[in-house]
């Protein structure tokens, strides 16, 4: 079976590109919110919560504070995407339905995890309109499966210009996790979960190019 769809196919518009652009460089400082984890946080274990240095006090390089809150903004979708399909899924085969509640708390793990240590600097999480793709099961897999791939290719192009040794190993461990997604959701659809023995890294601009056509960021 081949792959199923592109990002630029399920949706419409350029927000997630904009979102993107505004954690980068010149504009980084428009876009950081104060931010912090709320009642709603998902707790974590000191140890992997010990890899990531608080932004604030850490003397994080500015690149770095970018390539973070770059993975926030991503993550922030993942966990909406996977948080609403939740709701969804009552009627779903056992698979798939497994698939989307075991991943909704890795996601909302993952952005706990960043916003713990952004602090300050957080990016402001977006709204979301996902189009109906996490109401119906076959475009809720499909939308998935882009969704992880387009992560695990994400997480590894940054991995090369992380400038500290802590923030490179807490983001290996989401990019790990990523990749489990990946292969998961690709055996749920029938697609080959390892198709190549080497994953293509992808930089902050070939991820925003790939996505410039979803509509799901809405402000």
């Amino acid at each position: 079976m081949s792959d199923p769809w592109t990002l630029a196919e399920i949706d419409v518009d350029g927000a997630l590109r904009e979102a993107g652009e505004r954690v980068d460089g010149n504009t980084r400082l428009a876009f950081l919110r104060k931010a912090g984890l709320g009642a709603g946080a998902v707790a974590m274990s000191g140890s992997v919560a010990a890899l990531l240095p608080a932004v604030a006090s850490a003397g994080t390089a500015k690149s770095d504070v970018a390539v973070l809150n770059f993975a926030l903004t991503l993550e922030y979708l993942e966990a909406a995407f996977y948080a609403e399909a939740k709701t969804h899924a009552g009627g779903w085969d056992a698979a798939t339905k497994s698939f989307a509640h075991v991943v909704a708390k890795d996601e909302a793990a993952h952005v706990a995890f960043l916003k713990g240590a952004l602090g300050s600097a957080a990016v402001k999480k977006p709204r979301f309109d996902f189009k109906g793709t996490t109401a119906d099961v076959k475009k809720f897999r499909a939308t998935a499966q882009v969704l992880e791939d387009t992560g695990v290719a994400a997480y590894a192009g940054q991995g090369g210009i992380i400038k500290s040794k802590q923030i490179l190993a807490a983001a290996v461990s989401v990019l790990t996790v990523e990749a489990r997604h990946a292969a998961w959701i690709r055996h749920i659809i029938g697609v080959e979960p390892a198709p190549a023995p080497f994953d293509k890294a992808q930089t902050k601009a070939q991820i925003l190019a790939a996505v410039q056509g979803t509509g799901f960021i809405v402000g």
